[in-house]
């Protein structure tokens, strides 16, 4: 049809995903019906005692299913088409009918959960019977309990029942086998060099999937490792890309460089703030208003403690880094510590806040706790920060003022790393007590003995204050709006609140 189309021209191959504009050739080319390829079913049929569907009400025991709607978000992403079955609870014989039911009416049999080796983990067994169970174990981490098997032709997954385990498996089995029902083979997603911000240890024999965050520090592009607990779905919301750790290596150290697998844009990820050190709720909504202001920028804040964000500095592997050390001798905050953990660098010092650190402790206070001193009764159990975080300098002070031997608090050496779990042992009763923010406290329903009011800064290196982010994320701290959401919180002062107080 003129210059474009002749007679017997092959407009598009066998094996090809229709765009818009194949649409307008074909037209164009005078075909106006042509057979294509359905879109392949998946059964996805979720197992489980213990499971409720979204939106009933959660008792001790259960657990939000939710797995499958990944799962089915993941087979229409791939060009599939999910049919998800009602929850089948742990009786052999319903799940033998629903797999005999749905290997015959699908292309893919999806089951979820009842892969491992609990006493109810019985998927295997019940495949066997009815069909042939190929593989039952694979060399990936997180994934390892996944099954692979047969009914009557139909191929059939069975995914872990963690939800980071069931998403890595389901990329590395389910998607090459939609994608071939469709013709089509799996692009690898693009890969990029990577230096390690921290060592990793992994276990040999299996490949583990590791997710990271990223940030450009001084042109390389440095990888942070998230959570890696399979049961944690935040790590992969958080993630920026994949790191393979291959089958036979026992990690990667601290600096090596790796190749790492994009899961978000190469240039948004260029512009990720990274923040280490002490943990505030204010890092949240600073967090949110820059990406509500500057949509281009990400604060990506890592809490390790006051002295872990100072030491991040020391070795090159953080933008800024958050702090309220307080010094016992001088009773400056941040400085002394800053002048000897980093003596030779030109740092600009922002104030944050000014907040309130107190004893968070149950609603109506049943313990009767008062202040310090009452954290020694028998009848207390304490919860604390980790050691290098300003929280625990704070309460070491207190109780050397005191003359209290830390010894003689319960669960003095119970760790945990930010306030907000703090607050939520104290707040499901596991403990008594435990120090943190009043806006901590606030999130949670507890309430709250003051015990001192402390300054929480921002340490920025003097090479990095007049770029673009750091200039931009100030630019968020300085503003009426930021302002308001933080004071709302209670238990802050904003009087300084973005002004230089030393470089």
């Amino acid at each position: 049809i003129g210059e474009d189309v002749v007679a017997n021209q092959l407009i598009i191959p066998v094996n090809h995903k229709i765009r818009p504009v194949d649409i307008g050739a074909l037209l164009a080319g005078g075909v106006n019906q042509f057979f294509a390829r359905r879109k392949p079913k998946v059964a996805v049929i979720p197992t489980g005692d213990e499971l409720i569907s979204p939106g009933e009400e959660i008792s001790p025991g259960k657990i939000v299913e939710y797995n499958s709607k990944i799962i089915k978000g993941l087979i229409y992403e791939w060009g599939g088409k999910a049919i998800v079955y009602e929850i089948v609870k742990d009786i052999p014989l319903d799940l033998k009918r629903i797999l005999l039911e749905a290997s015959s009416q699908n292309d893919v049999v999806v089951v979820l959960a009842g892969s491992s080796a609990g006493s109810k983990d019985f998927t295997s067994e019940i495949v066997k019977s009815i069909g042939n169970v190929v593989v039952h174990g694979v060399a990936i981490m997180p994934g390892k309990p996944t099954i692979l098997g047969i009914i009557d032709d139909t191929p059939l997954i069975g995914l872990p029942g963690y939800p980071i385990s069931a998403i890595i498996a389901a990329e590395q089995f389910l998607k090459p086998l939609v994608f071939r029902k469709l013709g089509l083979t799996v692009k690898r997603r693009e890969e990029i060099k990577v230096h390690m911000a921290h060592k990793v240890v992994s276990r040999l024999g299996d490949e583990e999937f590791l997710r990271v965050k990223l940030g450009n520090i001084d042109g390389k592009i440095m990888a942070y490792p998230l959570s890696r607990g399979a049961g944690v779905v935040t790590s992969l919301v958080e993630a920026d890309a994949l790191i393979r750790i291959p089958l036979f290596k026992e990690g990667v150290d601290f600096g090596e460089e790796v190749e790492a697998e994009l899961l978000e844009d190469l240039n948004r990820i260029k512009n990720n703030i990274v923040v280490t050190g002490s943990h505030d709720l204010v890092l949240d909504i600073l967090r949110n208003e820059l990406r509500e202001e500057f949509s281009d920028f990400n604060l990506v804040s890592f809490n390790v403690g006051s002295m872990g964000g100072l030491l991040a500095l020391k070795q090159k592997r953080t933008h800024l880094a958050t702090a309220h050390l307080l010094d016992p001798e001088s009773g400056e905050y941040n400085f002394p510590y800053i002048k000897k953990m980093l003596p030779q660098s030109e740092l600009i010092v922002v104030n944050l806040t000014y907040r309130e650190q107190g004893i968070m402790v149950k609603r109506g206070n049943p313990k009767n706790i008062k202040g310090i001193d009452d954290l020694v009764k028998k009848d207390i159990k304490f919860i604390n920060r980790q050691k290098g975080s300003g929280t625990r300098v704070l309460l070491d002070y207190l109780l050397k003022k005191k003359g209290i031997n830390p010894l003689d608090i319960q669960g003095y050496s119970k760790e945990e790393y930010t306030h907000l779990m703090v607050a939520s042992a104290v707040a499901e009763g596991s403990v008594d007590a435990g120090l943190g923010i009043l806006s901590a406290a606030k999130a949670f329903g507890l309430d709250f003995v003051p015990v001192a009011k402390e300054r929480y800064d921002i340490i920025i290196p003097k090479e990095y204050y007049s770029s673009l982010k750091i200039q931009k994320l100030l630019t968020v701290i300085r503003s009426e709006k930021f302002r308001k959401k933080v004071l709302s919180l209670g238990g802050y002062n904003l009087s300084q609140s973005g002004k230089v107080i030393k470089e």
